[in-house]
């Protein structure tokens, strides 16, 4: 049985050890305080009806070794912990720089080379990363529990937080500030490759072989991949956006009075400039995935959206 999480960054051990350490002293003394409370209880109880409480003056032995003692152990507790926090507050200075925005309901992560991806942050295992990151809306929080970072992102300024993968694989990350409906939701995966694969893929020589799939499957894999599943339904239910089902070759109105029936133009509009053409009832908060998503990835959506009648 598991604990806690895999430790799969630089910092996990550290922070796990803080934990432990802490754990085990309140554990060593919950242990003792419960002892001496029974000892006490029963040495000490009343044995007759008409038996009195003695006079008990103190000891300022004792209560000086009972204040020292904690006293000291809070001080190393707080030293301890604080040379970690100041270790995972220090990126280095070769770290490798990544933005994170988060927005309703999804995470987008901009590389150096010009890359952007979605819900999936890629990164080489054992090189320091550092993410700077913000909020296009409402306060987020990215949480990834094998790498015991979290850091909130914060609208109108930069947060930001390192570690060095230490183990390739895939970890799910979570935002673990409650955003709206569509939080629960608002998941993504960071996928720690070998140098050798994170450059082979920084270079697009391992892109994802989306054609592999029929436009069908290719959408509806995309649909939670991309987060499309957090403001969107496939079963007629009410959620942010319009509901999938039923949607292509249907007459919508607009905000602006006007009607349009809901073909591939349209739904590639709607993806590409989602404030263009505004579905009556529904507030702006769909954001562009131009630069996001591929040509054959839109026609997977529209292909998928087709199949829900």
């Amino acid at each position: 049985m598991n604990w806690v999480p895999e430790v799969a960054s630089n910092l996990a051990s550290k922070v796990d050890a803080v934990l432990w350490f802490i754990t085990v002293v309140s554990l060593v003394f919950f242990i003792i305080i419960s002892f001496v409370l029974v000892y006490f209880a029963i040495r000490y109880r009343r044995r007759q009806e008409n038996e009195e409480t003695p006079y008990i003056t103190g000891s300022h032995v004792l209560e000086t070794i009972w204040t020292i003692i904690p006293s000291f152990l809070l001080i190393v507790i707080f030293a301890y912990g604080f040379v970690v926090y100041k270790d995972m507050r220090t990126p280095p200075q070769d770290s490798l720089e990544i933005t994170v925005t988060g927005k309703q309901w999804l995470w987008l992560f901009a590389y150096n080379t010009g890359k952007t991806t979605l819900n999936e942050l890629y990164v080489p295992e054992g090189r320091p990363i550092k993410l700077v990151m913000k909020s296009d809306d409402v306060l987020h929080s990215f949480y990834v529990p094998a790498f015991r970072v979290k850091q909130d992102l914060v609208g109108g300024m930069y947060t930001d937080l390192w570690f060095t993968p230490t183990k390739a694989g895939t970890y799910e990350l979570f935002c673990a500030e409650y955003c709206g409906t569509g939080h629960s939701a608002m998941l993504g995966k960071v996928i720690v490759m070998s140098p050798q694969e994170y450059e082979k893929w920084e270079k697009g020589e391992e892109e994802k072989a989306v054609s592999s799939l029929p436009p069908a499957e290719l959408g509806k894999k995309l649909y939670t991949e991309r987060g499309c599943n957090a403001c969107h339904s496939i079963d007629g239910s009410t959620l942010v956006g319009p509901t999938w089902k039923g949607l292509y070759g249907h007459d919508v109105d607009l905000q602006d009075g006007t009607k349009v029936t809901v073909n591939e133009n349209y739904i590639r509009e709607s993806i590409l400039e989602p404030q263009a053409q505004l579905v009556k009832g529904y507030t702006p908060t769909m954001p562009s995935f131009k630069g996001v998503l591929s040509d054959d990835e839109i026609s997977g959506i529209i292909a998928y959206i087709k199949t829900l009648k």
